[in-house]
Parts: C-alpha cells; sequence; structure tokens
C-alpha cells in the first residue's frame, strides 16, 4: 500500500508515497528514490523508480520515492540539481519518523538525473548506508569522495550515459564501486525493468 507524504525541504512542501511492507519486522530497512530529469518528464511515477520501489518492498525493504522541488505538487521550480541535493537529504531525514524503519539501514537510488543528485548529496549524508545509481548521469569527478558501498547498472545500449566513462570513474572510487552492464537494455529500460529493479533490490538487501 503506497501512503502519500508531504514534507519540507527549507521552505519548500514537497510530496512523497512511501510503501511499507506487511512484515512480521519490527525495524526495517529503508531506501529513497530519486527520479530522472523534471525537465524531461521525469517524476516519482516513472517506469524505473516505481519498478524498483516494487522489488524492494517484496524484499521488506521500505521504499520512499518522491518529487523534486516544481514537480507534482511538491513546491518550488527546477535547480539545476543543487536544491534537490538538498530535497533529498530531506526525504531520507523523514525515514526515521515512521517507527517501522531502522534509522541505521538507510539507503539512497537515483535513476539518470536523480543518480546524479543522489551521488553528489550522499556524500554528506552520514545516515546513508549505501547507494545504487541506475543510468546515472555521471561527470568526471563526480565520484570523489564517495565512500559508500555503491553499486551501478547500466545498459549496454544507453544512449545518453557513456558506459565506458561510467566503468572508469567507479574505477576510481576508494574502494571501488560495483558496476554491471546489462546487455542490450536501454537508457529508459524498456520492457527490462523488472529485470533492472530485481538486481538493485538484491544488492540493498544484501548491502542493508
Amino acid at each position: 500500500m503506497e501512503i502519500p507524504q508531504v514534507f519540507q525541504s527549507g521552505e519548500l512542501k514537497l510530496e512523497g508515497l512511501i510503501q511499507i511492507p506487511q512484515t512480521k519486522e519490527d525495524k526495517m530497512a529503508a531506501v529513497v528514490l530519486c527520479h530522472p530529469h523534471p525537465l524531461y518528464g521525469g517524476n516519482m511515477h516513472n517506469n524505473v523508480v516505481v519498478a524498483v520501489s516494487q522489488a524492494l518492498v517484496e524484499r521488506g525493504i521500505v521504499a520512499l520515492r518522491f518529487n523534486f522541488r516544481g514537480v507534482g505538487f511538491s513546491e518550488g521550480r527546477f535547480d539545476d540539481g543543487n536544491g534537490e541535493q538538498d530535497d533529498l537529504r530531506a526525504a531520507v531525514l523523514t525515514l526515521p519518523d515512521h517507527p517501522e524503519v531502522d534509522p541505521d539501514r538507510l539507503g539512497v537510488m537515483g535513476y539518470s538525473f536523480g543518480g546524479m543528485v543522489a551521488l553528489s548529496a550522499v556524500k554528506s549524508c552520514q545516515s546513508v548506508r549505501v547507494i545504487v545509481a541506475v543510468s546515472p548521469v555521471v561527470t568526471p569527478g563526480l565520484l570523489q569522495g564517495l565512500n559508500k558501498p555503491a553499486y551501478f547498472i547500466c545498459g549496454t545500449k544507453d544512449h545518453v550515459v557513456s558506459a565506458d566513462l561510467l566503468v572508469r570513474e567507479v574505477e576510481k572510487m576508494i574502494p571501488p564501486g560495483q558496476v554491471e552492464l546489462l546487455p542490450g537494455a536501454d537508457h529508459f529500460w524498456s520492457g527490462r525493468e523488472a529485470e533492472m529493479a530485481n538486481k538493485v533490490a538484491a544488492f540493498f538487501d544484501k548491502a542493508l
């Protein structure tokens, strides 16, 4: 079941949806999901974000997806990835408000633009233990200083993200992150959502 969420990011009110698995566990791991580029139609209802959310819940992990500032009913306007980092950190801070969530087992997933935002924001977010980036927009130096367990997944037919650049940048991480390239998958994961989501959820299940 999806439960509507409203939370503050500075002076802005943002909207989100949280899914809490039906389980006998007292405390569960939880993951915040970041959607792709707002100026190209990205929002929390994106196919990749929804697929990962469902896969997490099936493994007993709480999933919180939300709209960045200026998207849907979230207040504000697009801030080129800067204010969006504040939005992500604000979303993470709401997780311990839920009694079902174990505050020591928090993760973040970002897709495309959301991956770039997540990779930048979690460097200063001590409560986040692990991160997953799906087809992330990675610029040279973006991963510098990122020392959390990290899993990157990208398709070999991605026309937006350079798989070669991604691999080179991840190899520079200390310790290096884990990269998986799925043959034939494109940037939008058309028809491959479940396959990708299950891999992402499996990583979180093991790492958290």
